[in-house]
């Protein structure tokens, strides 16, 4: 069980760590207000992650792999990430990021990064078919015949490490917002907001050839 969790945890740092729509969201939300946005990105994201993993393990695989399930959820998500891609794209960095901000209008904002981290994960398809394909991974780890224990002790290690990240991932971020300048900022803004409009493109992209099938 220990080498299961240990590749559990692995696995969770690389799927958090590859560069992504919650990754461009967090460094988006993070050199805009520093650590605290960035992390309830994270934290989100997390929460979103975790409802997904719960699906997975209670046996609704098979259910998130129809294309009536995936092709909504993709369709959604592709939405949502040309809509946070336009408005990165817009927006404006504050002239003086040492300057707190008000607590009504840091609250706000934290709220706004949770929400937007749980419904990044929520409708991101690549969560979508990792956790429907869950068996499949746990399979390649060695378990031929998964048992509730096994499920269990993946979804720890794996949680871990995610929870792990949101801590550094903010840390990370927050250095580059107390350093960078609103030049700096307002480009990252641009590239953040770009790889976000092609994300939620090749979402789309890539639910044709199942909308196809779904057809026939």
């Amino acid at each position: 069980m220990t080498g299961l969790f240990l590749s559990a945890f692995g696995l969770g740092l690389i799927f958090n760590a590859s560069p992504g729509a919650v990754f461009a969201e967090t460094v988006r939300r993070g050199i805009a207000g520093g650590y605290f946005p960035a992390f309830y990105v994270q934290v989100g994201s997390l929460a979103g992650d975790a409802t997904w993993a719960v699906l997975g393990l209670a046996g609704a695989g098979m259910l998130l792999q129809l294309p009536s399930v995936q092709v909504p959820l993709s369709i959604l998500g592709a939405i949502y990430l040309a809509w946070l891609g336009l408005q990165s794209c817009f927006s404006r960095p504050d002239p003086d990021p040492d300057q707190e901000a008000p607590s009504t209008q840091s609250r706000a904002m934290d709220k706004g990064a949770l929400a937007s981290g749980a419904s990044l994960s929520l409708t991101n398809p690549a969560n979508i078919f990792y956790w429907a394909a869950l068996g499949g991974v746990l399979g390649a780890l060695g378990v031929a015949e998964p048992q509730p224990a096994h499920y269990v002790v993946f979804f720890a290690g794996f949680m871990t490490s995610s929870l792990l990240w949101c801590f550094a991932c903010a840390g990370l971020v927050h250095v580059l917002h107390r350093t960078m300048s609103a030049r700096t900022t307002m480009f990252i803004n641009v590239a953040c907001g770009l790889a976000l409009i092609y994300l939620a493109v090749t979402t789309v992209i890539s639910l044709m050839p199942i909308s196809s099938e779904s057809i026939l």
